[in-house]
């Protein structure tokens, strides 16, 4: 699958940096398969009959629950990723047409809800993610799965590898870093947090949205 290499659009980090989900080394592989399986046993409480992905990069999941014989769509804010989508899309028999373009502060009731909104690796790099999570609620009528880095962990774990040594471990783009407390503790005050899962360095939730009072 064909992946952005982290470059930026409209000065934004777009799309995978490192290609985790391609890799080789058995470290890399070993991390993957732990934050796969999380995500597969979440997708699965949910059961859902449909998926929207918001901040889908290159598709990889997207076209993964596509295979599987889920009625899939996603969302990204750069071009450059949807074009990637769009073309492993192709590759793999799924329409282009079910990757569009939107930013997740531009999420339409009507148009972008699902009984599964899936937001992973996504609000770490938002400049106001309060103001993502409200627009998560205006869509989300059933279940989400939202999930970050896990840190301190994730930086360290950078560092042990010798990379992003001078920005003291941060990936490229990663403009907020909470502790598995803090983001349960964020998300919370937005939907009700069903589920906590830790694959190492990650911090997974499945929520759903809260009833009116």
């Amino acid at each position: 699958m064909k992946t952005t290499g982290g470059v930026t659009d409209g000065g934004i980090v777009a799309g995978n940096v490192y290609d985790k989900y391609g890799s080789r080394h058995p470290i890399v592989r070993r991390l993957m398969h732990g934050y796969a399986m999380a995500l597969g046993d979440l997708v699965d409480k949910a059961a859902p009959r449909s998926i929207h992905e918001i901040g889908c990069g290159e598709g990889y999941w997207t076209i993964h629950w596509h295979e599987l014989g889920l009625d899939v769509r996603g969302c990204d804010f750069s071009g450059v990723a949807l074009q990637l989508a769009r073309e492993n899309a192709a590759r793999s028999g799924m329409s282009p047409a079910r990757f569009r373009q939107r930013s997740i502060y531009d999420l339409d009731t009507t148009e972008d809800s699902a009984d599964l909104v899936v937001c992973c690796e996504v609000l770490e790099h938002l400049d106001d993610p309060e103001a993502g999570l409200r627009a998560l609620q205006r869509v989300v009528s059933d279940h989400l799965i939202v999930s970050v880095p896990n840190e301190p962990l994730w930086r360290m774990m950078n560092l042990a590898r010798g990379k992003y040594v001078s920005d003291l471990g941060n990936t490229p783009g990663h403009l907020q870093h909470w502790s598995k407390a803090g983001f349960v503790e964020l998300v919370s005050r937005y939907f009700a947090v069903i589920d906590i899962r830790r694959p190492i360095p990650w911090t997974m939730l499945l929520c759903r949205a809260r009833q009116p009072s």
